[in-house]
C-alpha cells in the first residue's frame, strides 16, 4: 500500500464539516455560560413576592415562605427573592437555612450590601460574633460607617445570639411503662 498525498481541495472537503461542527459548539456553549439570570422579576413571581409581604404582615410566616419557593422555582437565583426568603426564615428562627439563601444570593452578586448585613445578622443571631464580626468589616470596607447596612449589622452584633425559648413539656421526660 502506497499513501497518497491529499491534495488542499479533499483536506477542505474531509475536514470542513467537522470544523464548522465544533466552531458551532464552541459558539453555542460560550454564550449560554456567559449569560446570567434575569434581575427583572417576572409577572408571576412578582406577584408571589408582594403576597409574601402581604403575609408576614398578618403573621403567616410559614404560607410566605411557601410562596417565596415558588417565586424562586419562577426565577431561580433572583437576589431579590432570595433575600426575600432568607429574611422569612429569620423571621421563623431558621437562621441556618436563611444563611444558605443569603450565602446564594452572594454567589450571584459578591457585593449585595443587603445580603452581606444579612447574612451577619443571621450569624450573630447563631451566636457566631466573630463571623459576623468580619462580615461587619466587610461592610465598612464597602460602604463606610454610615451605611444602613453597617448600623443595623452592629446593633444585631451587640445584641447578640437570640433567645431560644424551650417549654416544660419539651424538657419533662415522658414516663414509660413496661409490663414484665
Amino acid at each position: 500500500m502506497t499513501k497518497t498525498m491529499l491534495s488542499a481541495k479533499d483536506f477542505l472537503m474531509r475536514y470542513t464539516p467537522l470544523a464548522l461542527a465544533l466552531s458551532l459548539v464552541a459558539a453555542a456553549s460560550s454564550s449560554v455560560l456567559h449569560s446570567s439570570p434575569s434581575d427583572q422579576l417576572g409577572p408571576r413571581a412578582e406577584a408571589l413576592v408582594e403576597a409574601s409581604q402581604a403575609q408576614i404582615a398578618a403573621g403567616n410566616v410559614n404560607e410566605a415562605i411557601g410562596s417565596l419557593e415558588s417565586a424562586l422555582t419562577l426565577q431561580p437565583a433572583n437576589v431579590e427573592v432570595l433575600l426575600a426568603l432568607a429574611s422569612a426564615n429569620r423571621l421563623n428562627g431558621m437562621q441556618g437555612k436563611a444563611l444558605h439563601y443569603y450565602r446564594e444570593a452572594l454567589q450571584g452578586d459578591p457585593r449585595n450590601l443587603a445580603a452581606i448585613a444579612g447574612e451577619g445578622e443571621a450569624l450573630a443571631e447563631k451566636g457566631a460574633t466573630e463571623k459576623a464580626s468580619r462580615n461587619l468589616a466587610r461592610l465598612k470596607g464597602l460602604c463606610g460607617d454610615d451605611c444602613s447596612e453597617t448600623r443595623q449589622l452592629s446593633a444585631a452584633i451587640q445584641r447578640g445570639p437570640a433567645k431560644r425559648m424551650v417549654s416544660a413539656e419539651a424538657v419533662t421526660p415522658k414516663p414509660v411503662v413496661q409490663e414484665n
